[in-house]
């Protein structure tokens, strides 16, 4: 899952990413809101975290600036500001939610969970495929209800196929999702992931569920 943060408090954008990458989030980061808007137009995310009060265009611009073009991305505002006036303005403009500063990085995490289950067709935190399992608010995953150890790479490459199940997803669109702007890697680390996670949710199983659609990706669904 890919995430931009346009917070320009260097030192809390800074904590924000961290906190979001140790959770296997991919993470841009931005510190003005005509940067901010300029990622958001040209790359694929699945939420936001804007500050309100950022140089430039300021976090409730740049929200209107997506909604009248149709963004659905799922928007959390940051202020530091708490009067129910600045909520209900916010609420308003189009965001998903509204977190005050200061905040616990706890509740981001579970305000993230719950704005994107909401584009999602899969309401409660649990996401299953055949007989395995994601849980993505303690990010495990069971087959047969028998743990993997997945590292955070690992869990949101799967958690992204098990949350798109039949659908044809290419290198590109993975690393896109999964990485962000200023990896340096190399080209063929989606590959080396995907062997990682074939080895451990489908050596064992006569049902495969990790499948190589050749020339153009992989996909995960429950073999028939």
């Amino acid at each position: 899952m890919r995430i931009l943060i346009a917070e320009d408090e260097h030192d809390l954008n800074r904590l924000i990413v961290r906190t979001l990458e140790k959770e296997g989030y991919g993470v841009d980061a931005c510190f003005d809101g005509e940067e901010a808007l300029y990622y958001l137009e040209h790359t694929e995310y699945d939420a936001a975290i804007l500050d309100i009060m950022m140089p430039k265009k300021d976090g409730l611009t740049v929200l209107k600036a997506l909604r009248q073009k149709q963004f659905s991305l799922p928007v959390i505002l940051l202020t530091a500001r708490d009067s129910i006036a600045d909520r209900v303005n916010g609420l308003d403009s189009g965001a998903d939610d509204y977190l005050v500063k200061p905040f616990d990085f706890d509740e981001l995490l579970a305000r993230i969970r719950s704005i994107t289950r909401k584009n999602s067709p899969h309401a409660s935190s649990a996401i299953t495929i055949g007989d395995l399992t994601l849980d993505s608010k303690s990010h495990t995953a069971q087959r047969a209800g028998k743990t993997i150890d997945l590292s955070s790479k690992e869990y949101a490459i799967l958690e992204y196929m098990c949350m798109n199940p039949g659908i044809v997803l290419s290198r590109d669109k993975i690393a896109e999702h999964i990485w962000s702007y200023d990896y340096t890697g190399g080209s063929n680390i989606v590959d080396v992931y995907i062997s990682y996670l074939r080895k451990k949710i489908d050596s064992g199983y006569s049902n495969k569920l990790l499948h190589t659609i050749w020339g153009s990706g992989w996909m995960i669904k429950e073999s028939t």
